[in-house]
């Protein structure tokens, strides 16, 4: 294939690579497969990597990029798009924390016995 890809074909290959990232990144996979994996990995490159979503997903896109397009310029811009879709992917698909809320009280606190002792 030359040139860039389609839009359709750019789309489904970011999908790809979004559900194989996700899964090696975040899923525990049949039998633990995946956490197994990930345990063995340890704590040395390939353990960080697969503890960093945006960093595995620079090293999932290149073979995608390598295949989807010729020549390395294609392949450059086309590996961080597929990788910055997936990791859109995975902003809009991640659970949001519940804010914090203040809590209001009648009466205000009591002062500590350190504040007490300073005046």
């Amino acid at each position: 294939m030359s040139g860039f890809p389609s839009f359709s074909a750019l789309v489904i290959v970011t999908l790809a690579v979004w559900r194989v990232t996700h899964l090696l990144w975040g899923e525990d996979g049949p039998w633990d497969l995946f956490l197994r994996f990930r345990i063995a990995a340890g704590n040395g490159f390939a353990g960080k990597v697969l503890d960093c979503f945006y960093c595995l997903s620079l090293w999932t896109a290149a073979p995608a990029a390598w295949l989807l397009v010729e020549g390395w310029a294609e392949r450059v811009v086309v590996w961080l798009a597929v990788s910055g879709g997936a990791v859109l992917l995975e902003r809009l698909t991640r659970p949001k924390p519940q804010p914090l809320v203040a809590e209001w009280r009648a009466t205000p606190f009591l002062e500590t016995e350190y504040e007490k002792e300073q005046s």
